[in-house]
């Protein structure tokens, strides 16, 4: 192949992807404002386009190959083309993790999402991802090592926020008396607040079932480590361009 013609090919490659990179971020602050809003339509548009996103994926991965089997690349280019390979996949993950934001929006039982600011944290991950493709689109090193030192910030944000939603279970577990209610199957109270049931009722904290609120928990802690993971996949993404840009490695692990 032509010099001129393979140069055009790892050109629009980075092109490709970075393009990509622009729509699975799309993906994310959707998933991320279904969340928010309980907007269930919303939520499932960003399931339905997962598919979408993984045939990309796949398409791009192909196109990573073909470079790498056909043109031998040395050197930087090498570097370029194998970085990308690795990125790509960065990428698809995170739209599988906005596909979950989605999924997590459709839950019948949502109580415990106005405990944290899901949509902060998603905030400050959402810039980490954005400044690692610039970073991408240009071979920026200075960003890259910014996206980085972003990452404990979010580790952070998360830690508190998971504290904060175990803290809120533990202060509705808790009536006046320091017990838990009994409710029926249709979510009514059966018992005092001593806490005395009939046996045909289960446990209640703040009139939901036991299982209900942990099933919320559940939910909202995976959102917040979901946040975190998308996080980790844009220091991926810059460790990887570093690499590429300056042959460093000191981000990647």
């Amino acid at each position: 192949m032509p010099r001129d013609e393979y140069r055009a090919d790892l050109d629009a490659l980075r092109s490709a992807i970075s393009a990509y990179g622009a729509d699975v971020r799309e993906q994310f602050d959707d998933g991320l404002r279904a969340l928010e809003r309980g907007d269930e339509e919303l939520a499932r548009a960003v399931i339905e386009a997962d598919e979408a996103i993984n045939d990309r994926y796949l398409a791009l991965e192909s196109d990573c190959i073909d470079l790498l089997a056909l043109q031998q690349p040395v050197a930087s280019d090498l570097r370029f083309v194998a970085s990308s390979f690795k990125i790509v996949t960065d990428l698809e993950r995170v739209g599988d993790l906005a596909t979950n934001l989605g999924t997590y929006a459709l839950a019948d039982d949502r109580r415990l999402d106005a405990a944290v600011d899901l949509r902060g944290i998603g905030a400050v991950v959402d810039e980490m991802l954005e400044t690692a493709l610039d970073a991408y689109a240009a071979d920026d090193a200075a960003a890259c090592r910014a996206v980085a030192d972003r990452d404990d910030e979010v580790d952070a944000l998360c830690e508190r926020a998971s504290q904060r939603i175990v803290r809120e279970l533990i202060a509705r577990a808790a009536t006046p008396d320091g017990d838990v209610e009994a409710v029926d199957e249709a979510g009514a109270i059966s018992a005092d607040s001593t806490g005395a049931s009939d046996g045909a009722g289960d446990l209640a904290i703040d009139g939901w079932s036991v299982e209900r609120l942990l099933d919320d928990v559940s939910r909202v802690l995976l959102a917040i480590r979901d946040l975190e993971r998308v996080g980790d996949h844009a220091v991926n993404i810059a460790a990887r361009t570093l690499y590429t840009a300056d042959n460093d490695t000191s981000l990647l692990y």
